[in-house]
């Protein structure tokens, strides 16, 4: 049995389609394919507050050839969702639409919260030590997800309007910056000793870089230097010199300085970087759905 799900995000349009394993009453999911399209959705939404035609016709093609994977992988069930750029754009209905009847698949635009809900369904916590407390931070292209974790447990949880592609598109408000430093805190002062628990695709890349072991956090240093280390390039020489993707090298430096940011004001001083996202909680919905109803 197959599941699949899609990630509408501002940076990149995700499908990942896995391998659903029963194993007496425990089911879980391997990862069969991953499939990355750099659409970048988020420069039209959060500069001209809607997706042009040139963008929709080039997400359309890619949910259609999604749709024919799903069917050539034989996928029962898939679950698809659009997030910060389709929640701005004045015509992200509409596109939800024209997917509907081009590629017959059912997109959901997600709101801030629900995508945060979404992506802690992958149960992260079940890999964290109860007895620590957490400052869960997820940075996509548009928003920024932030969590309080104590003894397993989720306190506090909310989502911004601060992403990597909203801050290089300079479309990140002072107001924004405030309410998420106040926030962060407000939740955190009764809370000692906080770890953090980076997600999205440039943490990843930052862990990646850092030669870090799965399971061993980076910590504060160590991300502070390698910001440092990648600002010191060019745009070009990230791409050239160091073999970055184009659309990782540019957002890669404003990520960083959020995840720096929530840190420092945090008092974090390491952050553990497990992999998953959005669409690893997709399948974890799934399978709840399919197995738990």
């Amino acid at each position: 049995m197959r599941y699949a799900a899609i990630d509408i995000g501002s940076n990149a349009v995700r499908l990942l389609i896995a391998d659903i394993i029963q194993n007496d009453k425990e089911i879980s999911f391997k990862k069969n394919t991953l499939i990355r399209v750099p659409l970048r959705l988020g420069d039209d939404a959060f500069l001209d507050k809607e997706i042009s035609v040139k963008k929709t016709e080039e997400l359309i093609k890619t949910m259609i050839a999604f749709r024919n994977l799903m069917d050539v992988y034989k996928v029962s069930d898939y679950m698809a969702c659009a997030t910060s750029a389709m929640r701005e754009a004045k015509n992200g209905q509409n596109i939800v639409g024209q997917i509907r009847q081009q590629a017959a698949i059912d997109l959901e635009i997600v709101e801030g919260q629900r995508e945060a809900n979404i992506i802690y369904a992958s149960h992260i916590e079940l890999s964290l030590e109860r007895k620590k407390n957490y400052l869960y931070i997820d940075v996509g292209g548009g928003s920024t997800e932030l969590s309080v974790f104590s003894d397993g447990e989720m306190i506090a949880s909310r989502s911004f309007n601060l992403g990597g592609i909203r801050i290089l598109d300079n479309q990140d408000k002072e107001e924004t910056w405030s309410e998420m430093k106040e926030w962060v805190q407000d939740k955190v002062q009764n809370y000692k000793n906080l770890s953090g628990i980076g997600t999205g695709g440039n943490i990843n890349k930052l862990f990646r870089m850092a030669d870090g072991k799965d399971s061993d956090p980076i910590t504060f240093a160590k991300l502070q230097s390698l910001y440092t280390y990648l600002n010191s390039f060019s745009l070009k020489d990230r791409i050239n010199v160091l073999g970055l993707n184009p659309d990782r090298a540019d957002v890669i430096i404003p990520a960083a300085e959020i995840y720096l940011t929530v840190m420092k004001w945090g008092g974090v001083k390491q952050i553990y970087v497990p992999r998953v996202g959005l669409v690893d909680g997709v399948i974890q919905l799934l399978i709840d759905k399919n197995f738990k109803s």
